[in-house]
């Protein structure tokens, strides 16, 4: 083990650069699968004839794929029939279909969740539904989904280490580079990556404390 020789400062810009890459993934991803999936939710939830069906039956089979099923699809087989990503949106693409559904799912049973007498009153009171779906049961659905909406979010920072399989330029993309030029920098490698990946994650996790204090607050 050569730690001092892993953590060379052009080594540690490389990896920086790596985690720059895997953090611009990420919130990307975060982003639009939560639109997405809040979204495909919201339509499952509200039983639209034929469109709801049609979302569920999607959701289903992407719920059930592995995730780099999805990355090699979106890298390798879109390019067939003509859509073309490079590496980095090919990834950003893939956790977000992967993800959405994963959080649509969480969207929904989140509105299932709040008491139906809750829409039946704001439409009562003359609230059209949007309105009152806006309103009034998303906002008390969101608090019970936020453990499980960042314990989500969470899970897809790590995926995106999966993305090493295309040569996406992420963190463990360039620690794999390091370490293939010299043996000795293994360890010292994947201690660095378990600490960047632990350090993202953990700040999701305390947000998602804070917020769970703030829901309990209300």
């Amino acid at each position: 083990m050569d730690f001092i020789g892993a953590y060379s400062l052009i080594n540690l810009q490389f990896l920086l650069d790596g985690l720059q890459v895997t953090v611009s993934v990420s919130v990307l991803s975060i982003i639009f699968s939560f639109l997405i999936g809040g979204l495909t939710g919201t339509i499952r939830f509200s039983n639209i004839p034929i469109l709801s069906p049609i979302v569920g039956v999607l959701i289903d089979i992407i719920r059930n794929l592995p995730l780099l099923l999805i990355i090699f699809f979106t890298y390798f087989a879109l390019p067939q029939i003509g859509i073309r990503f490079d590496i980095f949106w090919s990834t950003v693409v893939a956790l977000t279909i992967f993800e959405s559904a994963m959080l649509s799912e969480i969207f929904r049973a989140g509105l299932n969740a709040v008491p139906k007498g809750q829409m039946e009153a704001g439409l009562s009171t003359g609230l059209s539904y949007l309105t009152t779906m806006l309103t009034i049961v998303l906002p008390q659905a969101f608090r019970s989904m936020i453990p499980a909406i960042v314990s989500q979010l969470i899970s897809l920072v790590k995926d995106t280490s999966l993305a090493v399989i295309i040569s996406l330029p992420e963190l463990t993309h360039h620690a794999k580079i390091i370490y293939g030029q010299n043996t000795s920098y293994v360890i010292p490698m994947f201690v660095l990556m378990a600490a960047a990946y632990f350090g993202i994650c953990y700040i999701l996790s305390l947000l998602s404390k804070y917020l769970e204090t703030k829901r309990y607050n209300y």
